[in-house]
């Protein structure tokens, strides 16, 4: 049975959409997938359109959403639509709307920076060398089975989530002396969560198309989008 994979992108070029998302348009179709691209959100609110898709991959950082577009994605996802992302792409989506928020589970606080004398006044002004952590219940869950900690030189998210989430990887933002918290704080760096017959999947790290290319990212990702995908099962 032929599975179809809509592929919605956009929002801030900071994230490079289009060349992220290619990274994954040719994995979809080697799997079976007829995959689909849109630049305009406004397709989630075309519910016969939206009945057919088994998989939104969704890169859209910020932006925003109108009131059908978002009531049409839920709607689908309640109705077995599966929504994967990465990054600011699906965590850092549609801020104003508390809606999807409560959809995803997970939204994008910041990303905390160097020292402030080592900061060039770029984008790796807030490269952090850090560590994801796989937790037990990642190592027991398809997606992540196998693979070990890993390190990343990259932005580590610091995540407000609610305890829907299933966690299947973590990251601690350690106390810095230019930093003004006082202990660690974990962040969920990976996590599923089951809405209705829909199931979605976000991975926080993907800044950049070079570290959606890091080996246990895209492992992450690939697995993560095909888990996502709708299911007669579960």
């Amino acid at each position: 049975m032929t599975r179809r994979a809509l592929v919605v992108r956009g929002g801030w070029d900071g994230h490079s959409p289009e060349a992220a998302t290619d990274l994954f348009v040719p994995f979809l179709q080697a799997q079976g997938f007829v995959t689909e691209i849109e630049t305009d959100n406004e397709v989630y609110a075309d519910a016969d359109r939206m009945a057919g898709v088994d998989l939104v991959v969704q890169c859209v950082t910020m932006s925003e959403i109108s009131g059908p577009a978002l009531a049409g994605l839920r709607s689908a996802v309640e109705a077995g639509t599966g929504l994967a992302g990465w990054h600011g792409g699906i965590a850092d989506s549609y801020r104003a709307s508390s809606d999807y928020l409560q959809l995803v589970g997970g939204q994008f606080a910041t990303h905390p920076g160097r020292h402030p004398d080592e900061r060039p006044g770029d984008a790796s002004d807030n490269y952090l060398r850090h560590t994801v952590n796989i937790t037990a219940e990642g190592r027991q869950h398809q997606i992540t089975a196998g693979l070990t900690d890993f390190e990343l030189d990259t932005e580590q998210y610091w995540v407000l989530h609610d305890d829907l989430i299933d966690v299947l990887a973590t990251t601690t933002h350690p106390v810095r002396p230019w930093h003004p918290w006082h202990r660690p704080i974990i962040s969920p760096a990976v996590w599923t969560r089951l809405w209705g017959a829909g199931r979605i999947f976000v991975a926080t790290p993907g800044h950049s198309p070079e570290v959606l290319a890091d080996p246990n990212v895209r492992t992450i990702v690939e697995r993560g989008l095909l888990w996502a995908s709708r299911t007669e099962s579960e």
